[in-house]
C-alpha cells in the first residue's frame, strides 16, 4: 500500500463520522526525532497529525518542567506515561533491591504524570522467567501495586497494566480477574492490540475487558514470517495495516464496548513524512477501513 493511497483513503473516510471511533490519536514522545528540541517534538506530532503525546519516566525535574511548557505552549496533551524500570526491575521479583527500584520508578512516574496533567501510567507488573514462578509474579507484582494505590489516588493517576510478552496474564479472562482484584478505579489495563497477536484474538480480549477496565491503548502491528532457518513462524513488527491483525475486528470490538479513550501508537521512530503516513493509517483504523 503506497503513502499516497493511505493519505487518500484516510481523507475520503474522514467525513463519516458515524463510523469513526471516538478516540484521540497519540503517539510516543520516542518515535519523534531525536534531534528536535522538547517544544520541536511536541509541535511536529500536532503538525503531521497527533492529537497527544505519551512520555517516559522523568528524572530530572528540568526535563520535567519543560515537558510540561512544551504540552501547554503546543496545545499538545501528555496523556499517559510510560514507566521505564518495568522491565529491568520488575515488581514480580524476588530482589528486594529491584523491587524497591522499581516502585521508586512507578513513584516518579506517577509524579511526571500529576505535573503534566496525565491521568495513566503504563506499567508492566511482572514478568514470569525461569527465576519467578507465574503464582510469585501474580502475588507479588498484586502486592506491590496495592502499596502503589494510594500514591496513584492522591495524584488521581491509574496505574494502567499492560499486556506484553512477559509470559504473564495469557488470557482475557485472568487478565480481566487480575484488574478487578485490586477492587480499585486507580487499577485499569492498558490494552496493547498487537501483543495479542502471538496467542489469541485482540477482538475478544476488548469485548471480555470492557470499557470499564480499559484504560488507554496502545496500537501495533506484525507480520507472522516462516524463518527457514529455525523452521518457526518469527514475527516481525512492521507499519500499522501491513501486518496480520484485523482491524476491521478490532473496530467493530471498539465500537461495541464505547470505548474514547485515547489510542497511542508504539512503532520504531522516524521523519515528519513517517509519521505523518503513520498517522493517517490510525485515521483509516478509526474510521473502520
Amino acid at each position: 500500500m503506497t503513502r499516497r493511497t493511505i493519505l487518500a483513503s484516510a481523507a475520503a473516510f474522514a467525513a463519516d463520522t458515524s463510523r469513526r471511533l471516538p478516540v484521540k490519536k497519540g503517539v510516543l514522545t520516542s518515535m519523534l526525532p531525536k534531534e528536535l528540541s522538547i517544544k520541536d517534538k511536541f509541535q511536529l506530532a500536532k503538525d503531521v497529525g497527533f492529537e497527544a503525546v505519551e512520555g517516559q519516566t522523568v528524572e530530572d525535574p528540568a526535563i520535567e518542567a519543560e515537558m510540561a511548557k512544551a504540552a501547554q505552549s503546543t496545545g499538545v496533551p501528555i496523556h499517559s506515561v510510560m514507566n521505564m524500570l518495568h522491565w529491568q526491575f520488575p515488581l514480580s521479583s524476588a530482589d528486594p533491591d529491584a523491587v524497591g527500584k522499581s516502585m521508586s520508578g512507578m513513584e516518579t512516574s506517577i509524579r511526571n504524570a500529576a505535573a503534566w496533567g496525565a491521568d495513566t501510567v503504563l506499567l508492566v507488573p511482572g514478568v514470569v522467567n525461569p527465576q519467578t514462578g507465574y503464582a510469585d509474579a501474580y502475588k507479588r507484582s498484586q502486592d506491590q501495586i496495592r502499596r502503589l494505590i494510594p500514591l496513584a489516588e492522591k495524584n488521581k493517576v491509574v496505574i494502567a497494566v499492560e499486556n506484553v510478552w512477559n509470559k504473564f496474564l495469557l488470557s482475557p479472562l485472568e487478565f480481566a480477574r487480575y484488574v478487578d482484584e485490586f477492587q480499585s478505579p486507580w487499577v485499569k489495563a492498558y490494552f496493547d492490540v498487537g501483543n495479542i497477536l502471538l496467542y489469541g484474538y485482540p477482538q475478544d480480549w476488548i469485548r471480555t475487558l470492557g470499557k470499564q477496565r480499559i484504560a488507554k491503548v496502545h496500537l501495533k502491528d506484525f507480520k507472522n514470517r516462516r524463518n527457514m532457518v529455525v523452521r518457526a513462524n518469527v514475527p516481525e513488527f512492521v507499519n500499522l495495516r501491513d501486518g496480520d491483525l484485523d482491524w476491521k475486528e478490532v473496530h467493530k470490538a471498539f465500537t461495541e464496548i464505547g470505548y474514547k479513550g485515547y489510542a497511542t501508537v508504539e512503532l520504531s521512530g522516524g521523519d515528519a513524512k513517517y509519521l505523518r503516513d503513520v498517522a493517517a493509517r490510525v485515521d483509516m483504523i478509526l474510521n473502520g477501513e
